[in-house]
């Protein structure tokens, strides 16, 4: 069996380097506003509301104040699948400004659970998961092995100021996921309005921008309330995927494991029992 520190190094290179993944998400969404995918493309337009919440706006107009409205929000939750460094990573994630979430993940058929409150992150893996994120990271087998045998049906947690935890901070950062789109405000010009259509019943205008490398991207924008962006897809290109952004501005329940449940990393670190 490995040392303490030895398992404790093993799980936190493993969450960090796992963990990030949802902040790709924001940085994918970023990079061209957003895009439908052909099956939301194919989707029968719809009559906008009227009279239309966004006439007399251009295309960069009207995404302007989607990217406004999104980053003003207090709360949503985030599903789809998205590609980044080209692998697929399906997400569902509830966030709040005040740097809590909970959520699911799962990358190469492994699956994981994530909550964060009271600056106290968990994190709660099947064995896929944890193999396949320590294996990309170069962990021997051995410390596979002894890490998941540590880890196994109990949940990591990290507290502030431990190894991996600066990583994890922008995870269940709302304010900071949300930055991104407005990083790069020429990135979104030259958008076109394509036909209207509908996410989950709620009429919305989509916003299309074409590459020269064949990537397309969409953003739809809500046409009632306020202009929430309520899709984003990207088709073609190297990260092709979909996001889709809803429970706007609604409470975020997180539930904190059982302290039997956990395996505490300060203890851990201490060499003391879990």
């Amino acid at each position: 069996m490995a040392s303490h520190r030895k398992l404790r190094v093993a799980a936190v290179v493993c969450v960090v380097a796992v963990v990030t993944g949802p902040a790709p998400v924001a940085a994918w969404a970023a990079t061209g506003g957003a895009a439908t995918t052909g099956a939301a493309a194919a989707a029968p337009s719809v009559s906008a509301p009227s009279p239309d919440p966004f006439s007399g706006l251009t295309a960069d107009e009207i995404g302007d104040r989607a990217v406004t409205a999104t980053q003003s929000a207090t709360s949503l939750r985030m599903t789809g699948r998205v590609v980044t460094e080209g692998q697929p990573l399906d997400i569902d994630f509830a966030v709040n400004d005040r740097d809590e979430c909970t959520g699911v993940m799962k990358i190469k058929g492994g699956t994981a659970e994530l909550r964060k409150i009271d600056r106290i992150t968990y994190m709660k893996g099947d064995e896929p998961f944890w193999r396949v994120s320590m294996a990309s990271q170069g962990v021997p087998d051995a410390q596979i092995d002894a890490t998941i045998e540590l880890v196994k049906g109990r949940w990591l947690k990290i507290a502030p100021g431990q190894a991996g935890s600066a990583d994890l901070s922008g995870v269940c950062d709302l304010k900071s996921l949300l930055a991104d789109l407005g990083d790069d405000k020429e990135e979104r010009r030259g958008l076109t309005r394509g036909p209207d259509s509908e996410v989950d019943g709620t009429p919305v205008a989509n916003l299309v921008k074409k590459k020269t490398d064949g990537e397309t991207t969409t953003v739809s924008v809500s046409q009632e309330g306020k202009p929430y962006i309520l899709k984003m897809v990207k088709a073609g290109g190297e990260e092709p995927g979909e996001i889709q952004l809803s429970d706007y501005d609604k409470p975020v329940r997180v539930v904190i494991p059982p302290a039997a449940e956990t395996v505490d990393l300060s203890k851990l670190d201490r060499g003391t029992p879990a």
